[in-house]
């Protein structure tokens, strides 16, 4: 059995990142880039196939494309989705931290108490107050949620990162996805649909734009989310969770006649008539067709008659021997006891299965 070290994060392999924002160039090439919010949404790779994948998924051209501060090219497409189904991996997979990024790399990580490069109490709060969210981005972090899911209709098993600095966002997510959580323990995968939404909100008299991503529970109904894990083939196939379940065809009932007919003695068929019975396919006092026909053939072969031919067998009472020339000279019963092979059948079955009985099928 393998072994694996303890420390370790074990994560699956990030194929790419969906975006909710690009930067286009800006006109005064004493200015950075002009950041843009995408209506849509936006998948980013180091691998052409991935997002020529994706294209053709969602829509989109494929362009290649370099991301700031970084010297390394990608792939991307800008998609015409609005919407996006995937599939979160099980345990708790929202990463949050107010971040400040600068040329040199993170500046600032700060769980909204400590922030732990420095060491040091919230520097936003401690600076510019609760509201200090509102300021610019030179100025403060800004509040930084990721979220790694799959994309079942992509090629390969990975993880899409999706991230977003959005302060309204953060709350967003972290309120739906707790409310999960809770109910499955983050355990198993769960579908979920993603769409970007646009709000507004006003602030000191100014109507202020901003972007949540959404991302809920891709479920029929709202008691599937909270009602504990489901299994992977309902994570691929939602809509399963609410089909009727597929019923099992019934088994098909053994041709017992066919078996009493390869009987030798009349105490054979009996034992057909009473596995017939055990299994509930004839009635109890042997008034049913099947019955009355086990007792034929029963009656035939104590005859002489071959149930199969219909012909009269050995007429001086002497019996065929088998392939290995053993006669059997005597038979046993049910219950162990010994007959000889002239006795009737019906003596140990129901009474009202005897023809001529009452109750007996004419």
């Amino acid at each position: 059995m393998g072994s694996r070290i303890l420390t370790m994060k074990r994560q699956a392999a990030e194929l790419g990142r969906i975006r909710t924002g690009y930067s286009r160039p800006n006109p005064n090439p004493d200015k950075g880039p002009i950041p843009v919010k995408s209506q849509t949404f936006i998948l980013t790779s180091h691998s052409r196939e991935y997002i020529a994948a994706a294209a053709e998924l969602y829509g989109g051209r494929v362009e290649q494309w370099t991301p700031q501060r970084q010297s390394a090219a990608q792939w991307r497409v800008i998609t015409e989705a609005r919407e996006l189904r995937a599939i979160l991996p099980a345990g708790d997979v929202l990463n949050q931290a107010n971040e400040k990024w600068g040329g040199g790399g993170c500046e600032r990580r700060c769980d909204g108490v400590t922030e732990s490069i420095s060491g040091k109490p919230c520097i936003c709060l401690a600076t510019y107050g609760e509201n200090w969210h509102e300021r610019s981005p030179r100025q403060v972090c800004r509040p930084t949620s990721r979220i790694g899911v799959f994309l079942p209709d992509l090629p390969d098993l990975g993880v899409w990162r999706l991230e977003t600095k959005s302060y309204y966002a953060a709350d967003a997510l972290a309120g739906g996805l707790d409310t999960v959580l809770q109910a499955t323990g983050g355990k198993g995968l769960l579908p979920v649909r993603m769409w970007i939404e646009q709000r507004t909100r006003v602030v000191d008299g100014e109507t202020k734009q901003f972007q949540v991503v959404m991302l809920v529970p891709a479920l029929p109904k709202l008691r599937h989310a909270l009602s504990g894990p489901i299994s992977t083939a309902a994570a691929l196939d939602p809509a399963s969770l609410d089909r009727p379940a597929i019923e099992a065809a019934p088994a098909e009932r053994p041709d017992y006649l066919a078996d009493a007919r390869a009987c030798r003695t009349s105490a054979e068929v009996r034992e057909v008539w009473h596995r017939a019975n055990r299994a509930g396919h004839v009635a109890r006092d042997g008034s049913d067709e099947l019955s009355l026909d086990l007792m034929r053939i029963a009656e035939d072969i104590d005859k002489g008659i071959d149930p199969r031919t219909g012909e009269l067998g050995d007429q001086d009472g002497g019996a065929e021997a088998d392939d290995e020339g053993v006669v059997d000279g005597e038979f046993v019963d049910e219950d162990g006891g010994e007959e000889p092979p002239t006795a009737h059948p019906r003596a140990a079955w129901p009474e009202a299965a005897t023809p001529g009985s009452k109750g007996a099928a004419r």
